[in-house]
C-alpha cells in the first residue's frame, strides 16, 4: 500500500497554454456503486408494491350493461375474440383456488396438504410475491398445479387505465415466466366475487382482459378464510351443496393462514369420501392446459427480472445488517466520546492538574513551505507574537512563487530559511529537524497561524518524561462559507472530541500537521518523518505509540488553519487523508500481534481507528440512503422520526464539543444540511480510497490553493509584530 510521492511542481496545461478539461474519472466508480445500491433499493421498493399500491375498492354499481348470461352464468368467463360465454364446473368436481401468494410461510404448508391428499389446485399469484419467491412458483408448477395471474400489485382494475392494466398483466406474466418458464391464460381480478356481482364498472375490464387473451376466473363458493372465522366455519362455507361442482376461493397469503391449512387438511379427505375430485381448472373443464412454455427472449427477460429482484432482496438484507452495524458503531462512538471527553475535560481543568515541572526551555518551530507565498507572512508573524521563546525554521521545499524570499525580506530575528529542491513534506521536516537547535520541536503547516499562547500550551505536556508527542487543537479559520462552516463542525465535533477520547484511551492516532510537537529524541528513535505514506502525521504518531511513547492532546494549544474552500480542493485533501490513513494502518499492522506498547496500540488503537475512521464513515451514508428509501416507499413517519433521532444524538454531541472548545453554537444551524450533503461527499472520497487501495493504485500529493485570508480572531497587528522572548 505504501507509495513514495512528492508534491508536484507547477501545473502544466496543453501545449498551446490552454487548460485541458479531463473527465473526473475518480468520480465514476464510486458514483456507479452508489447508483447501483440506490437502484437495488428502488427495485425492492417497486417489487414490494410500496410506491404503486392502490388500495381503493370500487363500490357496487349498476348492472344493466352486463349481459344476462354472464350474471346468471358460471364463474369462468370467456370474452376472448369477442365471445361472451361462461362455464360452470361439472358436478362432483372441486377447483380449489388460492389468492395473493405465494407466501414463504403458508404456501408450502398448503402445497404439503394438497400433495398428501393427491389434490390439485389453482394458485392466482401476484407479480410482487412471485418475483420475491420464484422457487415457490416453480414448485407449484412442478407439482401439477395451475398458475393464474392476480395482477402485479393487487389494485382494483376498475379504477385503472388500459395502460396500467396492460402493465399489471405484463409484469405479472414476466415474473411467472422468469420463475417457472411458463405463461398462463388464467386471470382473476383482485377484489372479485361471484359472477352475479359483475357490474358496469368491472364488466368493461373483463371484456378488455379477454381481448388480451385471458380467461377470467371468479368463484361461486367463498370460504371467507380471510376473516379467520374458525376451521369448522371455513369447511362449512367451502363445501358445495348437493354434489355440485364449484370453484372455491381461499387464500395462501395476506396474513395468518393457519386456519386455512387446518381446514384444508380436513376438507380434502371428507369431500373425497363423498365422491369429489380436486382438479386444476382445465382438468375439471376437460380443456387444454392454461400453461404454455416460454422460450427465447421472453424467457431471458423473465430470468433477468427474477435475478435482479433476488439481487435487490439480498443486497437490501445486507444493507439492513450494515445499517444495524453502523447504528451500533455510531451510538457506541458517541457514548464513548461523551463519557471520555467529559473525563478528559475535568482532568485537565483541575487546579491541581500538572504534566510535571513547567517546561520553559526554548523550542524549534519547523514550518515546511511549498508555494505558500499568500500565507507564509501571516504564519511567521503569528509566531513572532508567541509568548514562549522559540526559533523558527522555514524549510522552502522547492517553491516557485518566492516563498523563501518573502520570509527573508521580513528580516525577523530567530527566523531562518532553509532551502531544498522539491522532495516532499516529510523530507522538508527531516531537513528542518537536522537544522533545529533545541530538544523540543514544534511542527506546523505553512498556511497556519498560532495564537500567542499556542506554543507554551503545546509544550507543557513534555514535563512528563513519558510524553513523546503532543497534538494541538487545529481550528478552521475560514469558516464564513458553507463548506468552511461544515468543516468547522467536523474539526470541533469529529477531530477534537475524538482526540480527547483517544487521549484517555492512550491511542491517539494522528498529530495534526497544522499543530503538533515532538520530543527530538523520540523522533530520532523512530527514524524521523517517513514518506512511506501520504499521511505522514498519522504514520509518525503510530510509530511513536509502537516505540512506547505517550501521545497526548493539548486542547488549549490552538492553531488556525485555512480549510479547502471548494469541493474540488476538499475532495483532494480528504482523498489524500483517507488513503494515507489506510496506508498507515497497513504499514503498522504487525502491531496487532506484537507485545508491549506496540501490541497494546495494535489491539486497542488500530481497531478503533479502523472502525471509526475507515469502516464507520464508509457505512454512515446508509442512514441517508434509508432515509430516502423511507421517504419514497414508506413508512414515512417512522423514517423521519428515526432520522431525527440520529440527528438529535449528533446535535447533542456537537453542542457538547462546541461547549468544550468554547465555540459559539451559531454554526450548528447548518448541521442537518451537513449530515445530508457533506457526509455523502466524504463517503465517495472514502470509497474511492478503498478502490485505490484494493486495486494497487498510486495517489499523487495534491497541493491545495491558498488565499492567505486566515488570521487570528481578535489579535491586533501590534500583537502580531511582537518578538519572541529569548
Amino acid at each position: 500500500m505504501a507509495s513514495r510521492t512528492r508534491r508536484p511542481g507547477p501545473a502544466t496545461g496543453a501545449p498551446d497554454g490552454s487548460r485541458r478539461r479531463r473527465l473526473p474519472m475518480r468520480l465514476l466508480l464510486p458514483s456507479l456503486v452508489l447508483v447501483a445500491l440506490m437502484a437495488m433499493l428502488m427495485l425492492r421498493g417497486y417489487v414490494h408494491s410500496e410506491i404503486l399500491a392502490d388500495h381503493r375498492v370500487q363500490p357496487p354499481a349498476a348492472t344493466d350493461r352486463v349481459p344476462e348470461r354472464i350474471l346468471k352464468g358460471g364463474p369462468v368467463i370467456d370474452t376472448r375474440s369477442g365471445r361472451t360465454t361462461s362455464l360452470r364446473v361439472p358436478d362432483h368436481r372441486l377447483v380449489l383456488t388460492f389468492d395473493d401468494g405465494p407466501d414463504p410461510t403458508w404456501t408450502p404448508k398448503v402445497l404439503d396438504v394438497l400433495k398428501r391428499h393427491h389434490a390439485h389446485a389453482v394458485f392466482f399469484v401476484t407479480g410482487t410475491m412471485a418475483s420475491r419467491y420464484p422457487d415457490l412458483v416453480r414448485r407449484i408448477v412442478d407439482e401439477g398445479h395451475e398458475i393464474g395471474l392476480h395482477t402485479f400489485n393487487h389494485p382494483d382494475l376498475s379504477y385503472q387505465s388500459k395502460k396500467r392494466i396492460d402493465w399489471e398483466l405484463s409484469q405479472n406474466q414476466l415474473s411467472i415466466s422468469g420463475a417457472a418458464g411458463i405463461r398462463t391464460s388464467l386471470f382473476r381480478p383482485p377484489y372479485s366475487s361471484f359472477a352475479d356481482a359483475m357490474d358496469n364498472k368491472s364488466w368493461p375490464v373483463t371484456e378488455y382482459i379477454g381481448a388480451r387473451g385471458y380467461i377470467t376466473v371468479v368463484n361461486n363458493t367463498d370460504s371467507e378464510d380471510w376473516r379467520r372465522p374458525g376451521v369448522r366455519e371455513i369447511i362449512r362455507r367451502a363445501t358445495p351443496h348437493g354434489g355440485k361442482g364449484a370453484i372455491v376461493l381461499m387464500h395462501d397469503s395476506g396474513g395468518d393462514r393457519s386456519q386455512t391449512v387446518a381446514a384444508l387438511d380436513r376438507l380434502l379427505p371428507d369431500l373425497t369420501a363423498r365422491g369429489y375430485e380436486f382438479d386444476n381448472l382445465t382438468e375439471a373443464l376437460d380443456a387444454p392446459s392454461a400453461h404454455t412454455e416460454v422460450t427465447g427472449l421472453d424467457r431471458f427477460k423473465g430470468k433477468a427480472w427474477i435475478f435482479l429482484v433476488q439481487a435487490s432482496e439480498r443486497i437490501t438484507d445486507v444493507l439492513v445488517v450494515c445499517l444495524a452495524v453502523i447504528g451500533f458503531l455510531v451510538i457506541s462512538r458517541f457514548v464513548l466520546m461523551l463519557v471520555l471527553s467529559g473525563i478528559h475535560a475535568r482532568r485537565v481543568r483541575r487546579r491541581d492538574f500538572s504534566w510535571g515541572p513547567p517546561v520553559t526551555e526554548p523550542v524549534s518551530v519547523l514550518v515546511p513551505a511549498y508555494n505558500e507565498a499568500k500565507c507564509i507572512e501571516n504564519t511567521v508573524r503569528s509566531l513572532m507574537a508567541s509568548e514562549y521563546p522559540i526559533e523558527v525554521v522555514v524549510i522552502d521545499d522547492g517553491s516557485s512563487d518566492g516563498t523563501a524570499r518573502i520570509v527573508e525580506a521580513m528580516g525577523l530575528p530567530n527566523v531562518r530559511v532553509v532551502r531544498q529542491l522539491n522532495a516532499g513534506k516529510p523530507a522538508a521536516l527531516n531537513r528542518g529537524l537536522a537544522n533545529a537547535r533545541y530538544d523540543i520541536v514544534v511542527m506546523m503547516d505553512g498556511d497556519t497561524v498560532f495564537e500567542p499562547a499556542t506554543v507554551r500550551e503545546l509544550v507543557q505536556p513534555f514535563g512528563d518524561p513519558r510524553v513523546g508527542a503532543v497534538a494541538g487543537n487545529a481550528k478552521v479559520g475560514n469558516r464564513d462559507s458553507l463548506i468552511g462552516a461544515w468543516q468547522h463542525i467536523e474539526y470541533v465535533m469529529g477531530f477534537n472530541l475524538d482526540r480527547r477520547m483517544y487521549d484517555m484511551l492512550r491511542c491517539m492516532p494522528t498529530i495534526p500537521g497544522a499543530v503538533g510537537a515532538f520530543r527530538r529524541t523520540a523522533l530520532e528513535r523512530v527514524g524521523g518523518m517517513s514518506d512511506d505514506t501520504l499521511a505522514e502525521d498519522t504514520d509518525i504518531t503510530m510509530a511513536m505509540h509502537r516505540d512506547g511513547w505517550r501521545v497526548v492532546y493539548a486542547e488549549n494549544a490552538r492553531a488556525w488553519t485555512e480549510a479547502p474552500e471548494t469541493v474540488q480542493q476538499l475532495w483532494s485533501q480528504r482523498y489524500r487523508w483517507s488513503y494515507g490513513t489506510m496506508q498507515a494502518i497497513w504499514k503498522h499492522r504487525r502491531a496487532l500481534v506484537e507485545r508491549g506498547p506496540s501490541g497494546r496500540f495494535g489491539r486497542v488503537g488500530l481497531p478503533l481507528v479502523s472502525l471509526f475512521m475507515v469502516l464507520a464513515p464508509l457505512l454512515a451514508p446508509l442512514i441517508d440512503v434509508f432515509l430516502l428509501y423511507g421517504l419514497v416507499f414508506g413508512p414515512t413517519e417512522q423514517t423521519i422520526v428515526a432520522w431525527a433521532g440520529v440527528l438529535a444524538i449528533q446535535a447533542v454531541c456537537a453542542a457538547y464539543a462546541f461547549r468544550l472548545d468554547r465555540e459559539p453554537m451559531t454554526h450548528l444551524i447548518s448541521l442537518p444540511l451537513q449530515q445530508i450533503l457533506y457526509r455523502q461527499l466524504m463517503y465517495v472520497v472514502l470509497l474511492q480510497s478503498w478502490i485505490t487501495a484494493l486495486t494497487g493504485g498510486r495517489l499523487r500529493w495534491q497541493k491545495l490553493r491558498r488565499t492567505g485570508a486566515v488570521g487570528l480572531p481578535g489579535v491586533s497587528e501590534q500583537r502580531m509584530d511582537r518578538r519572541p522572548v529569548g
